[in-house]
């Protein structure tokens, strides 16, 4: 038997993930329920795109993953199983489904229908049983009717001219590190040997590290991380306070002919 993640902006402090959980146990009480995380920022569905699109290959194919984020923000109130890459995921028609892979559904089904009701609790009321159902290996047929595709929103993209290569900052994570849209496949791609210089807010850095502890205690690095993209921080320090960058904050990496650098 599969397991089922779950993956929240409901915070610790409420029942609201209690509820959900003892929902999927009177249904399938020897299923396993891991917990992602419940503190994605409210309705941020980039945030909880960037921490599914993470992890979420690490888990066995045909894993169920509830994604309950922004739930009053479905298109048209639906909520929505899909099969993407080998995995199930369940939640709100917002986005959030274009956001976590770059593939396109397999298998798309509206829970209760293209009729249903708006719910004050879908993760409770609907994502639960769905969940319960799938990973006990029934099929999507049998939570919902096949539906259009789900909502498609762009996220931010690297800008690339032939010698600079521009991306934002896409997450600030729990460290205060900062995680970049640039990912380590296209800066390969593009450097083509060439030597380099990332600059970022007053910063400018013309090496990698490949760990953090690599640079002295307070010392900004950048090196790219286990999913590939492009981090920067501060060794025993706090990047995102110290550089005062954001989400959204540019950061640059110009690519240097071998001629330029006498």
């Amino acid at each position: 038997m599969s397991l089922i993640t779950f993956t929240s902006d409901f915070g610790r402090s409420d029942h609201y993930v209690a509820a959900v959980k003892a929902r999927v146990f009177r249904i399938a009480p020897e299923v396993s329920v891991v917990d992602v995380t419940h503190d994605i920022e409210s309705f941020n569905i980039i945030h909880g795109a960037y921490v599914l699109r993470s992890v979420f290959k690490d888990f066995p194919e045909k894993s169920v993953h509830i994604v309950s984020i922004d739930t009053n923000g479905a298109r048209r109130g639906r909520h929505l199983a899909v099969k993407l890459e080998g995995h199930f995921f369940i939640g709100p028609d917002n986005g959030i489904f274009s956001l976590i892979s770059d593939e396109k559904p397999a298998a798309v089904v509206a829970l209760g229908g293209e009729d249903t009701m708006l719910s004050s609790s879908p993760a409770k009321e609907l994502y639960a049983e769905a969940a319960a159902k799938l990973v006990s290996g029934k099929p999507l047929t049998e939570v919902g009717d096949y539906t259009s595709k789900p909502l498609e929103l762009r996220g931010r993209i690297p800008k690339l001219t032939k010698d600079l290569l521009v991306g934002n900052v896409l997450r600030v994570d729990h460290y205060g590190n900062l995680i970049v849209n640039i990912s380590k496949l296209d800066f390969e791609k593009f450097r083509e040997g060439r030597s380099f210089v990332v600059s970022f807010g007053r910063e400018k850095l013309g090496r990698f590290v490949e760990v953090p502890n690599q640079a002295v205690p307070g010392e900004v690095y950048a090196l790219f991380n286990s999913d590939g993209l492009l981090e920067i921080g501060i060794n025993k320090g706090r990047a995102d306070e110290l550089l005062g960058m954001v989400y959204d904050s540019p950061v640059r990496i110009g690519f240097i002919e071998a001629e330029d650098e006498d």
